[in-house]
């Protein structure tokens, strides 16, 4: 990594750290790690230059070709353009016991999102299965069109906000989000399926417009509840970003 790269994602701000894990607040525009497609930076080179220990921690991951790349502490993955909290492991027992939360879906994670349109109920479940897009490799697809292995994927939402423009062009809404699955691009995608794609998402909702001041999809986990290895259950939070909470306010006072 470049030292000017290096010195962009400097200002990572850890919510949490002990001798087994470090939950940090992941800044939009970051890529946890290489897929042989970008060129970073990337969250793992921060790692490794704040805590060379994780080298070996972890398992590695599998390109299409057979390469693979390491993922220095990496238990679970946020989307480049999401913002917020996220736990790493600082040993090899720790990440086994993050993993298995994961796996047995134990871990609570709540996102908060700035979505299309109006939404007539206070809130609902999202029960569609997400497999691949007929159209496009990067993206998955939670309707009939799905190709693939279809995986289960269920998804809960709660309306905070409404933004109500006089036309209805530009009808917003903010939600809270419980993922009761970990799919790939899960929440994005089930809100694409009912018709509130996530705002500024330029894979899912591709030329609709977006408030001014945000520049990537409107996606922030906001908080992450897990087990320590020490037996201690423990929420973690990590604060809007401002260019979220700047369309926010902006929205309020229309």
């Amino acid at each position: 990594m470049q030292p000017r790269e290096l010195k962009e994602i400097s200002q990572m701000t850890i919510l949490y750290s002990d001798d087994n894990i470090i939950v940090l607040d992941k800044a939009a525009g970051l890529a946890i790690h290489a897929d042989g497609r970008s060129d970073g930076p990337f969250l793992t080179d921060w790692l490794l230059e704040n805590y060379p220990e994780l080298e070996d921690v972890g398992e590695p991951f599998k390109l299409h070709d057979g390469t693979e790349i390491k993922r220095p502490g990496i238990v679970h993955r946020l989307d480049k353009d999401t913002s917020g909290a996220m736990v790493v492991a600082r040993n090899q027992e720790a990440h086994q016991f993050l993993k298995e939360q994961f796996q047995e879906h134990t871990v609570k994670k709540e996102y908060r999102a700035l979505v299309y349109g109006n939404f007539q109920k206070d809130g609902g479940v999202v029960d569609r299965p997400i497999g691949k897009s007929p159209k496009d490799y990067r993206r998955r697809d939670a309707t009939s069109a799905a190709r693939g292995e279809l995986r289960e994927a269920y998804t809960e939402y709660e309306v905070l906000e409404r933004f109500i423009s006089d036309d209805h062009q530009n009808d917003y809404s903010w939600l809270a989000i419980v993922p009761k699955t970990g799919r790939t691009h899960q929440i994005r995608v089930h809100m694409k399926a009912i018709s509130h794609p996530v705002v500024g998402d330029f894979l899912y909702a591709p030329g609709k417009p977006s408030p001014e001041g945000l520049n990537r999809q409107a996606l922030h986990a906001f908080s992450l509840e897990i087990e320590l290895p020490n037996g201690e259950r423990k929420a973690f939070e990590a604060p809007l970003p401002e260019d979220i909470s700047g369309v926010l306010e902006r929205l309020r006072g229309m």
